[in-house]
């Protein structure tokens, strides 16, 4: 028995390593190479990106998921996975085959209000309660909806309704799908490559025809004609890439030298064409875009490649950049992290409150446990660095890299923290954290691009990229302990874990010269010394963060404190931790009152780091989301009901709760035995 209890953790490693090395594992692709033509670059959003990220990201924003499902299957039915199509392939339809596309159920309706103003509760496909429908469906609405659009856009965001904001989402998802038409195709094209063909067929005619009109020669009326009608046209296509933003801009510049960012769309692309007498970009996407509409593999993957060739002469960074991003998200790390983080704090939960605290089942799971978390944290850790290095970005740019980051620091914490005690506690704050944040990481997702471009506040320099790691981590720590002071009144309240000796029943005397001294002392001793520890972490990084966020203003804005809303939020989670620090060096606080205003600090820096965004003022207002609210008062209101449980008296903690001396009957009672 106690071998298997040694081996069992490593078993369990070997298992998600086995799951790490898969998602690592090269993918083959099928007679058409699509994942070599989603690493291609587009520019989109003010930044590089492979159309797999565009395919992604524009499928999140209108279905809510990253893949469309080819058929519908009952959810009690989990062991058959139902046949779907990748995001990549999704986008090629509708650039492609825009029949097949549109009658794809991709648009998520859900307000009912909606759907009986727009006759729609008979359509559509139910899935899990939401309904979807396809472009088809809606399209004889569009009037109405557009109509309804421009009303609820009128209406700022903090006071729509449910009905408009459901309306605005809506429309912008109907907007990504027409913009997405027409990347590598003018609209109503039928064989696009024959369109290029017959355009490039007609350049030198129509230059010729075009000369001899201007020195007043005879000449070619219908060459003429054909050339002038097909600038004219183009030109105006070409207007629509102007802003950079409503298209994917698939077609590179044509001067490189001059320019790398000027990327345009097929309008841009023919004008080109027609300038310079060829452009081998239009070429290469048009045969990608018909081939894949005809059928035609071979032709498809030829051109993928050629094109790909023809990136490298001077485009080679692009190229890479659409490589290195298409690896980031085909291998999900973030997703596979929050599995191993789920699946490590089930086994912690088994070890502290099934098996008991401290025996060899218990011991298992928690060293199994804690594997798993630091497999999960060294993929965390790459993930990170890697989306860094690809975007040459600080950690925390926006919300997204903001929880990815918080998360991070808070499992380092949890790891170091385990490491000293080995009582699993700090596998619980590792695993929730690290579960959490990439939940929301991933939520967040959902409303689109991820790696968009810095807001000008943000791009600057050395003094910001300091300032957003170091007070991360301070405010990250300040959760750690409130996330340490939840579990302490939790296992207190409703366990009898806090009063068991770490090390079993058996521990020696606690001695402050012993090695033995930590591990003899009670889970409700050891507790508070982590939380006191993490304070004092939070403290120093709170406070020197927002010195480095002071330089930085001073360099950026002129002045090193302005009392902007944002700051002030920082000055507070200083001060508090401050309080609590001096709070219990001065006795007025034991390790109850710690937890509760460790659990305090959880609301004075969820407010401060994100509540004062809500104003709306500010130099820093650039985060305000008015969506967060809702979130935020439900987070604070269930701390206040954690406060109010950790006030109870300790004799009615289950914990401290006094024991009953059983009454005994009997000749141990003193009583004569029955006859």
């Amino acid at each position: 028995m106690k071998m298997i209890y040694r081996i069992a953790p490593w078993l369990l490693l070997l298992l998600f390593l086995g799951d790490v090395a898969g998602m690592l594992a090269p993918k083959k692709d099928g007679d058409f190479h699509i994942r070599e033509f989603a690493k291609l670059p587009v520019l989109m959003n003010g930044r590089i990106q492979p159309f797999d990220s565009v395919a992604r990201n524009s499928l999140l924003q209108i279905r809510g998921t990253a893949e469309v499902p080819l058929e519908e299957v009952p959810s009690w039915q989990f062991w058959h996975h139902a046949r779907k199509l990748k995001s990549t392939e999704w986008l090629l339809e509708l650039m492609a085959n825009q029949t097949a596309a549109d009658n794809r159920p991709i648009f998520l309706i859900h307000n009912p209000e909606l759907l009986g103003d727009l006759k729609l509760e008979d359509k559509g496909v139910d899935k899990s309660g939401l309904r979807y429908y396809t472009f088809r469906e809606i399209e004889p609405v569009l009037p109405e909806i557009r109509s309804q659009n421009i009303r609820a856009r009128k209406v700022e965001e903090s006071v729509q309704t449910p009905l408009q904001r459901q309306v605005v989402k809506l429309g912008n998802a109907l907007a990504i799908y027409t913009h997405l038409r027409y990347t590598l195709q003018p609209e109503g094209t039928k064989n696009f490559s024959a369109d290029v063909t017959e355009i490039t067929q007609s350049i030198e005619p129509g230059v010729k025809a075009v000369q001899a009109a201007d020195e007043g020669k005879p000449y070619d009326k219908a060459a003429y004609d054909t050339l002038s009608q097909t600038v004219e046209n183009f030109t105006e296509l070409k207007k629509d890439s102007a802003a950079g933003t409503l298209y994917p801009l698939a077609f590179p510049p044509s001067e490189p030298a001059v320019s790398r960012n000027e990327w345009g769309n097929v309008g841009m692309a023919v004008v080109e064409t027609i300038r310079q007498r060829g452009y081998e970009p239009l070429a290469f996407l048009a045969d990608i875009v018909t081939s894949y509409q005809h059928g035609d593999a071979t032709t498809f993957n030829t051109s993928v490649s050629g094109y790909a060739e023809w990136l490298k002469k001077d485009f080679s960074k692009e190229l890479s950049k659409g490589k290195n991003e298409f690896f980031y998200n085909e291998t999900k790390g973030f997703l596979h992290a929050m599995i191993m983080y789920v699946s490590a704090f089930v086994l912690t939960a088994f070890g502290l409150l099934t098996f008991g605290t401290f025996n060899q089942a218990s011991e298992c799971l928690r060293k199994s446990a804690f594997l798993i978390i630091l497999l999960a944290f060294v993929v965390h850790t790459s993930c990170l660095i890697f989306r860094m290095v690809l975007e040459n970005r600080p950690p925390v740019t926006n919300l997204y890299s903001s929880a990815i980051f918080i998360g991070w620091g808070a499992v380092f914490l949890g790891v170091i923290l385990e490491k000293i005690f080995k009582i699993g506690i700090g596998n619980a704050v590792a695993s929730v954290a690290g579960f959490i944040t990439l939940l929301i990481a991933h939520n967040l997702a959902l409303n689109g691009d991820t790696m968009e471009m810095l807001r000008a506040v943000l791009d600057t320099n050395f003094w910001l990229a300091t300032h957003v790691v170091v007070v991360t981590l301070g405010y990250a720590s300040t959760f750690v302990a409130g996330l340490l002071a939840l579990i302490y009144i939790l296992l207190g309240v409703f366990t009898p874990v806090l009063a068991q000796k770490i090390g079993g029943s058996k521990a020696p005397a606690i001695d402050a010269k012993s090695k033995d001294a930590v591990k003899s002392t009670t889970v409700g001793k050891a507790l508070p010394s982590m939380v006191y520890g993490i304070v004092c972490f939070a403290t120093l990084f709170s406070f020197v963060g927002t010195v480095l966020g002071g330089i930085w203003a001073d360099q950026s804005w002129g002045r090193f404190w302005g009392w902007d809303p944002k700051e002030n939020g920082a000055l507070i989670i200083v001060i508090w931790n401050a309080v609590v620090l001096h709070a219990r060096w001065g006795g007025m606080i034991r390790e109850r009152g710690l937890m509760v205003m460790a659990i305090v600090g959880n609301i004075v820096t969820s407010f401060s780091w994100f509540g004062v965004n809500m104003l709306g003022i500010g130099l820093h207002s650039y985060g305000f989301m008015d969506k967060t609210f809702d979130n935020l008062k439900w987070f604070i209101i269930s701390q206040l009901l954690l406060i109010a449980l950790g006030l109870i008296p300790v004799r009615y903690w289950r914990s401290y709760r006094p024991a009953v001396t059983p009454k005994i009957d009997g000749p141990a009672a003193g009583k004569p035995a029955a006859a």
